[in-house]
């Protein structure tokens, strides 16, 4: 009976484990986001679903349809190890092109119960036409030809594709004139653009310039060097420029009037905002809690944005803490970030005023000062308690109490007192000897450590390895990990394993085996197989019937 009982019991947990494994599956947080928050209506930009799970449920795609063309997508379960913790997630990846300008939004889409959060795009019209009929051209473009000092400028160049190109170079444009400080708004971009009904792959690159004295900066044109590959044919090296770019920068106006010590920030948007560590309504005397005070200028970097003067809080001591400076990137540059943290304590009971907080700026696009605030908000502040103190109270001196001399101790009381302790140190000494005694250690296979485990090793001997230079110790740890990965379907060589892998270790994997067994050989990085090694992206088969695509390939076949 007792058995029966234990299986069933045990059947039960373990059923109860499906069902939380199930539910836990089917509740992984989703993420959607765009590489580009602005496009043109003729340009690609690709959305990605991040599930925090390796789930087998797939994104429900059909949503988008109606705003949206779908083309091509790819999906990567990512596996990544992390001072020896394994963690995995899955990302679908689609190539998306708008079919109507304007602010579009991109719907939550589904994954088993969960939903992502709608994501916005600006559409914009198509601005540029190729030069004829060009195979490979490039354009830059300015979001603005006057400005004032230290207000950024979004310079953008793209290169655009039609045909494939061999040994590429590109070069940043030179800036002249006023002196500038240039910060890269975003990565490199790559999508496609249909242009007078032809596919062109698309690279861009955005700068924002900050010009830091008046007068004027001259911008030459960016350059793109590549040999063009025509017919099966490849030219000669070509360089392709795009246009010059001159910027007037004024000078700073003076301060308004309410601030005339205001600091110099210039930017399209500012917002102020407040954290405190629990509600601040009611504190006690003596106990500390913090407030953080966050700024952010959209078109501004964060070392521009000013400190907070710490406020003089009559019955409070603040104590102001290092700040936490930071950048996101947008659709419109770089927003600074700015965090201050202070340690704030009430010294006496009452209530406690706290200022309001403002910080005057120069908004670049109205052409005029304004002023974020944070409102001014009252403490109660509990007074602190002291503990009462009993009165001490002194009794009478009592009489001495006499004790007789002559009251016998009984010997037998003696006896059996020493016999007692003479037993408990006995039994204090054998339970040492007992405790203490040599004991034959039962022997037990070790249990081998667990395959994420075993494959990290294998991950930080190859970056070792590939640091070092030492290819064959590379293949070597890499097969075993790939062993690993797939028991059942080990890949034999790295060429196999590079097929499996997305990029950048693909890539640098590809590199590696043409090095190892290529006719002629061909250069790798050891540096960078190592840095590729720190995530590795496994390819997942993707049987996923794609839509009709209205739009023709990127790199159609040549009859």
């Amino acid at each position: 009976m007792v058995m029966l009982n234990c299986t069933v019991f045990r059947s039960a947990v373990f059923s109860l484990i499906g069902v939380l494994a199930f539910v836990s599956s089917s509740y992984a947080a989703v993420t959607a986001r765009v590489d580009r928050p602005s496009v043109d209506l003729n340009e690609s930009f690709v959305l990605q679903i991040i599930v925090d799970n390796n789930i087998e449920l797939k994104p429900d795609f059909t949503v988008l349809d109606d705003k949206f063309v779908r083309r091509q997508h790819t999906e990567l379960s990512n596996t990544t190890i992390v001072g020896g913790q394994l963690r995995r997630d899955r990302t679908w990846s689609v190539l998306l092109m708008a079919k109507s300008t304007g602010r579009q939004e991109i719907p939550a889409i589904t994954v088993g119960n969960e939903k992502s959060e709608p994501i916005s795009i600006i559409v914009n019209e198509a601005t540029h036409t190729p030069p004829g009929e060009a195979d490979v051209f490039i354009t830059s473009e300015v979001d603005q030809t006057e400005v004032f000092v230290q207000s950024q400028v979004l310079y953008r160049f793209k290169v655009y594709r039609a045909v494939a190109t061999r040994q590429e170079g590109r070069r940043d444009p030179v800036f002249s004139g006023a002196e500038v400080l240039v910060e890269r708004a975003g990565d490199e971009r790559s999508y496609e653009a249909i242009l007078n009904g032809r596919p062109y792959s698309v690279i861009e690159r955005v700068l924002a310039i900050y010009p830091q004295a008046s007068g004027e900066v001259s911008i030459s044109p960016a350059l793109f060097e590549a040999r063009v590959l025509r017919n099966g044919r490849i030219t000669g090296r070509k360089v392709f420029e795009s246009e010059a770019h001159v910027i007037e920068v004024l000078p700073i106006p003076a301060p308004p009037a309410e601030f005339p010590d205001a600091a110099w920030l210039p930017a399209r948007d500012v917002q102020l905002s407040e954290e405190w560590s629990r509600e601040p309504r009611e504190i006690a005397a003596g106990e500390p809690v913090t407030r953080k005070i966050t700024v952010t200028a959209l078109g501004q970097i964060e070392t521009q944005i000013p400190a907070i003067e710490v406020p003089l809080i009559e019955g409070m001591n603040v104590y102001e803490d290092k700040p936490d400076l930071s950048r996101i990137n947008e659709a419109e540059g770089i927003r600074g970030i700015r965090r201050d943290q202070y340690a704030m304590i009430g010294v006496r009971g009452g209530a406690v005023d706290i200022p309001e907080v403002r910080v005057p700026w120069w908004n670049i696009e109205a052409g005029e000062w304004r002023v974020a605030r944070l409102p001014s908000r009252t403490i109660q502040v509990d007074a602190p308690v002291v503990a009462a103190v009993a009165p001490v109270v002194v009794e009478p001196e009592a009489a001495p109490v006499e004790i007789p001399q002559d009251l016998p101790m009984s010997d037998g009381f003696w006896k059996r007192a020493s016999q007692l302790i003479a037993a408990i140190w006995l039994l204090t000494v054998l339970a040492w000897w007992w405790s203490s005694r040599e004991r034959t250690p039962e022997r037990r296979e070790p249990e081998p450590p667990p395959v994420y485990k075993q494959q990290a090793k294998f991950v930080k001997a190859a970056r070792k390895a590939a640091g070092s230079g030492d290819k064959a110790a590379v293949r070597a740890a890499l097969i075993e990990w790939a062993r690993l990965q797939w028991p059942q379907d080990a890949p034999r060589n790295i060429g196999d394993l590079a097929a499996r892998v997305a990029p950048p270790l693909r890539d640098e994997l590809q590199r590696l085996s043409a090095n190892s067994y290529g006719v002629r050989g061909a250069d790798w990085d050891g540096a960078a197989l190592a840095k590729s090694l720190r995530s590795i992206d496994v390819m997942v088969e993707d049987r996923e019937t794609i839509i009709d695509d209205p739009l023709p390939p990127l790199m159609p076949s040549r009859s």
